[in-house]
Order: C-alpha cells, then sequence, then structure tokens
C-alpha cells in the first residue's frame, strides 16, 4: 500500500475548479484566506504572489503553479506597489469563467481549491509549507505542467463532462505536486519518512498490514535494518517512535469507520488490529481523549 493513497483516501480530497483570471498592465488583486488548500497555475504572463505571514513574495512565471496550504489571505499583483483590490467584486463579475482585471489580458491563471474531511489537517497540511511552489523550469514539473494543460483544455473545450475531468485532473495535479515536494524537501513527519531509504520501507508494511500485530524487529526486518536503527532513525525522520506511529494510524482507520459506518465497535476493533473493543477504547481515548462511543455520539450529533 501507498501512505500517501491511504492518507489522501482518508481526509476525502476532493476539488473545485474557480473562475480563470486574466489581467494586464498594473493590477493587484486581494483573496481573503481560502477554506481549502488554493492553488493556481499561470499559463500565460508572470505576476508576485504575497501570502500573510510569509516574508518573501514568490515570483511567478508561464507554466508555474502554486498550493497555498493554511488559511491565509494572499495578493496575486503585476508589482510589489499596486493598491489591491478585493477579488470577490472581481470574480462576481467574471463572464464565461473569466475574471478581468487591470487592462488587457498578457497574464492568465486558472485556479481552484482542494477540501479534505476535518482531519487533513493533522495528518497531511502541517506537514507541508503554507506555500509549495512548483517554477516551471523545474525538470520535474513537466508531468504537472501537462496536468494543468488539459485542465486548461477541458475549460476552453465546454465539452459535456469538461468540469467533472477538470477536477479529476486537478487531483492528478495535487498528488504529482506532492510527490515533487517530497523529491526536492523531503518533507515533514510521516511525508519526510516516504522519502527516507530506512523509513519507507516500514512505512509502506505498517499501511499495507495496519492490523497485524507489529513489532519494531519485525519492521527492521522489513527494512534490512538492525531494531535500533530503525527505531532511531524513524524517530529522528518522522518525530516518534514506529508503534506510536502505528497506534496513531490505527486509531485515524478507527475514527474513519466509526465516522462512516454503523459498524460494532468490537468490529472496528478486530479491522484496525485489536483484540476486543475494550483494548481500541484504550487507545483511542489515549489518543483523541474521547472514548470510541463519546466519538461516535458526537459525529451523531454533529451530523
Amino acid at each position: 500500500m501507498d501512505p500517501l493513497e491511504d492518507v489522501l483516501a482518508l481526509v476525502g480530497a476532493t476539488s473545485r475548479l474557480s473562475a480563470a483570471l486574466a489581467a494586464g498592465g498594473r493590477w493587484a488583486v486581494r483573496f481573503d484566506p481560502p477554506a481549502g488548500v488554493k492553488f493556481n497555475a499561470v499559463r500565460r504572463g508572470s505576476c508576485l504572489l504575497r501570502v500573510d505571514g510569509v516574508p518573501e513574495p514568490v515570483s511567478l512565471a508561464e507554466g508555474d503553479c502554486y498550493l497555498l496550504t493554511r488559511p491565509l489571505p494572499f495578493t496575486l499583483a503585476s508589482d510589489p506597489d499596486t493598491p489591491p483590490e478585493p477579488a470577490g467584486p472581481i470574480f462576481r463579475e467574471a463572464v464565461g469563467g473569466v475574471a478581468r482585471t487591470g487592462v488587457g489580458d498578457d497574464v492568465f491563471l486558472i485556479g481552484g481549491a482542494f477540501t479534505f474531511t476535518g482531519r487533513a489537517r493533522v495528518l497531511l497540511l502541517d506537514a507541508l509549507p503554507p506555500v509549495v511552489h512548483v517554477p516551471a523550469a523545474t525538470p520535474e514539473a513537466a508531468t504537472v505542467r501537462w496536468a494543468v494543460g488539459e485542465i486548461d483544455t477541458e475549460l476552453r473545450a465546454a465539452s459535456p463532462g469538461g468540469t467533472l475531468v477538470a477536477e479529476h485532473l486537478a487531483l492528478v495535479m495535487l498528488i504529482r505536486i506532492l510527490r515533487l515536494h517530497l523529491a526536492r524537501t523531503g518533507g515533514a513527519g510521516w511525508l519526510a519518512g516516504l522519502a527516507d531509504p530506512v523509513v519507507a520501507p516500514a512505512l509502506r508494511a505498517m499501511h499495507a498490514r495496519p492490523a497485524h500485530p507489529w513489532t519494531v524487529a519485525e519492521l527492521a526486518r522489513v527494512a534490512a535494518v538492525s531494531r535500533s536503527t530503525l527505531a532511531a532513525r524513524f524517530r529522528e525522520v518522522v518525530g516518534r517512535g514506529p508503534l506510536e506511529y502505528l497506534t496513531g494510524w490505527r486509531i485515524e482507520l478507527a475514527a474513519d469507520r466509526i465516522r462512516r459506518s454503523d459498524e460494532t465497535l468490537a468490529s472496528v476493533a478486530r479491522a484496525v488490529g485489536y483484540g476486543s473493543e475494550s483494548a481500541l477504547s484504550v487507545a483511542f481515548k489515549r489518543t483523541t481523549g474521547l472514548s470510541p462511543r463519546a466519538y461516535r455520539g458526537r459525529v451523531a450529533a454533529a451530523g
């Protein structure tokens, strides 16, 4: 099993495309904090991205794209000195799926947002920097450019089902951007573990068989290192030991099953590697602060 695929499935990643932005001359547009993970791709021209709380602006060139992983206000602009206009009125006046600002259309961006379930912040987004920038000049960015080009083609063609196809392509783009980020920086936490030759085999084994009664010694054999080497390396890279990670992942799986189904807690316990409902309850409460029954009640009340 692929841990990245597991986590993306668990956090329920979906995409939604917004109107494109055409701009020219001197211009600046101020955006409110995005509700999800915002993305834009520059199809033509260049501009600046400024994100509140991020010290340095990002220069975006044709073919670049980026993800904003925090709910922070941001500005897209032709230059650092033009006073920004609020994005709301500009995008409400979009015609044919294109919002316009400034004079001309020498800059053209497409974009949208990814939405996730409530656990995405802890499981995925906190392991990423506030801005993930993929420059077009990066050789590895070719796969991202392909996805962006296909999205643009679908939107321009306005063919039946085109929006749905474009939204699925946006998810492809998300996965490829995350892969590129891992290849460039190694990420943080469990994401960093995916890029580590010692930790990655153990991570994959635990995700493939989360209910298996793993020991550190067995995981070390999977990784072809000593028990002490795996334990030390896993803690150094991921921030906690392998069995601590396994417990956390089992509880995430259990919570997901409780949210999505009405199966018995005993059945949930067996599915995620606990021999009894009481054993699951102890681990679940220690990790989340709630018993599985209390958690199920809270989910039901919220729904």
